[in-house]
Formats: structure tokens, C-alpha cells, sequence
């Protein structure tokens, strides 16, 4: 398995979850340090991790990202694409740098990754493929304009891979998470009381946990245990 955005946060919940279940993780990150941390973490409850820099942005390192998680566990059969960066301002402030910003990391990042990993996913006679997207794309949230046009286009691709994968035993879906990732814990924070408002008004009254809530919901799209589902969005909002 490979994931991307490895060393923090929900891709290192993800990363946790999928190991202890005992794949072997390649985690990807533009601070390796951070993904050695991960790795480490991992290789303590007696799992198989592999520590790899990164940035998503640059086709080039992807691809030398993926074959060096070939060839250190001789193939491939996930690949999570968690990684992206992002500035918040209002839309009418909105520039081509926070555009490029998101676009590259996000949707780009994502595309360089999938077609990276597809011949080695066809290579082992399928897979499964997790993107992901924002709820604050999904509802439009202020401030989100340039993250929520990445996200949305991760979406749109992902069910054009789906369509077109299928056929080869890939699996492509995406989920949207509500978690308290490195950003959703500096804003509660920074603004408390708006995060006590965000999260009463969730149907479960509480935030997802990285691990627990949105890898182990992972660690299903990658196993059989979700072999029918592809193409789909699946939301993990806790009932936003």
C-alpha cells in the first residue's frame, strides 16, 4: 500500500490502520522526517513500513515514489491519495497562487499518482485506489474556494477512473472526512468557540478520530470487504 500525505494527521491514521492489518506502507510526505516518525510508530506493533519524501507536486518524485514501493515490496496492490496544501481567503481575494497552490497538490498530485500506480495495479490483477475530498467543498464552506475547486475535481476524476478501471479489477472512490487533523486541532485552538459550535452541530456530536474513525473506513475500501463499491463518495462527517 502507498500512502501519501503519511506523516501527520488522517494519512497517518491511515497509515496505522492499514498496518495493523498487516500491510506493508510505503509512506509518502514532503517531510520525511515526519514520515520516519510514522514509520517507526508502525514497526512498534510489529508492522512493515516504508519512509519515503515526496512532494506530490512534482510528477517525477511520484513516479520514483511508486516504484521504489515496488520494489521494495514487490507490487502494489493500494494507493491512498491523502496529501494536499492549501491557503483559506475569502473568494474575492482568491489568487492564481492559492489556485496553483491547491491545484498542484491536490488534484494533480492525485492524477500523477493513480497513473503512476496503474500498470502496477493491473500488474496484480486489480486494487483499490482512495482519494479524497473536503466537506468543505461538499457545502461550500467561506474561504474554501480554492480547495474546494481541487476537491471537486478529484471527485469528477475519480469517477472517470472508475469507469475506465473497472475493467482491470480497480476500484476508485473517495471519501470526505470531518477529523481532527494537525489543522482542525490549531483551529479549536485558535477559535474554540466556533469549533464547540462545529462540532454540536454534528449528528454524533463529536470529531472523527484520524485512525479509528477515518483509517479503519479505509482499511475496508482496501479489503473485500468493499468490492462492489466503486465511484461512489463515501462521507465520514459524523453526520454533518
Amino acid at each position: 500500500m502507498l500512502v501519501t500525505g503519511a506523516g501527520q494527521g488522517i494519512g497517518r491514521g491511515i497509515a496505522l490502520a492499514l498496518a495493523k492489518e498487516g500491510a506493508q506502507v510505503a509512506l509518502a510526505g514532503r517531510t520525511k522526517a515526519k514520515c520516519d516518525l510514522v514509520a517507526k510508530e508502525i514497526e512498534s506493533v510489529g508492522g512493515t513500513a516504508l519512509s519515503l519524501a515526496c512532494d506530490v507536486t512534482d510528477r517525477s518524485q511520484v513516479d520514483r515514489t511508486v516504484a521504489e514501493t515496488v520494489e521494495q515490496f514487490g507490487s502494489l496492490h493500494g494507493l491512498v491519495n491523502n496529501a494536499a496544501s492549501s491557503d483559506q481567503q475569502p473568494l474575492a481575494e482568491v489568487t492564481d497562487a492559492d489556485v496553483e497552490l491547491c491545484w498542484r497538490s491536490g488534484a494533480m498530485g492525485t492524477l500523477y499518482a493513480m497513473q503512476a500506480a496503474l500498470p502496477h495495479l493491473r500488474a496484480s490483477g486489480g486494487g483499490s485506489i482512495v482519494n479524497f475530498g473536503s466537506s468543505t467543498a461538499v457545502y461550500g464552506n467561506a474561504t474554501f474556494g480554492a480547495y474546494a475547486m481541487a476537491k471537486e475535481a478529484i471527485r469528477g476524476l475519480s469517477r472517470v477512473a472508475a469507469r475506465e478501471w473497472g475493467r482491470y479489477g480497480i476500484r476508485v472512490n473517495v471519501v470526505v472526512p470531518v477529523a481532527m487533523s494537525p489543522t482542525s486541532v490549531e483551529f479549536a485552538h485558535k477559535h474554540p468557540e466556533r469549533f464547540d459550535a462545529m462540532r454540536n452541530s454534528l449528528a454524533l456530536r463529536r470529531v472523527g478520530d484520524c485512525e479509528t474513525d477515518i483509517g479503519r473506513a479505509v482499511v475496508s475500501l482496501m479489503s473485500d470487504d468493499l468490492s462492489y463499491m466503486t465511484g461512489d463518495t463515501l462521507m465520514l462527517t459524523g453526520g454533518m
